[in-house]
């Protein structure tokens, strides 16, 4: 019994890991380095409707893209999230999915390090420029959310 107690600590070690550093290959940021040195509590997520799309989140990285115009390029596939990646002529956007809630706090907390600004529904996060986030929204629905 010792051994499969090593191993799911082993395990869990590496899951929070891995969720601590996903922001640094995976984070946009707008802020400076004073931005960055601060850290923030995300704000609680409202769930809400996009009204254009009449969709309600949690969604899949490829329908969150579709209903932004994109195909997106799928980067990370793993058991805590789905990142995939959005190329348009005007912008370069990030779509991350999670499987839960948690994974999503956690995910956000961490980000919350190198600051940015971020459009956050249930279970998913577009890390865009503001001034983008603005225009995705009403596609989207979710909260806008300053972090750092």
């Amino acid at each position: 019994m010792p051994q499969q107690s090593t191993a799911r600590r082993v395990r869990g070690a590496a899951l929070a890991g891995s969720l601590a550093l996903l922001p640094l290959a995976t984070a946009c940021s707008g802020g400076g380095e004073d931005d960055r040195a601060r850290r923030s509590t995300p704000a609680p997520t409202t769930v809400t409707a996009a009204p254009a799309a009449g969709v309600v989140a949690p969604a899949k990285v490829e329908v969150i893209a579709g209903l932004t115009g994109c195909t997106a390029t799928i980067r990370i596939d793993a058991d805590e999230l789905r990142q995939g990646v959005c190329r348009t002529a005007a912008a370069e956007y990030f779509i991350t999915t999670f499987p839960e809630e948690r994974y999503k706090d956690t995910w956000l907390e961490s980000a919350g390090i190198y600051g940015g600004t971020y459009l956050v529904g249930s279970r998913w996060v577009v890390s865009a420029q503001p001034k983008l986030l603005e225009q995705l929204r009403p596609k989207l629905g979710g909260t806008i959310q300053k972090l750092g």
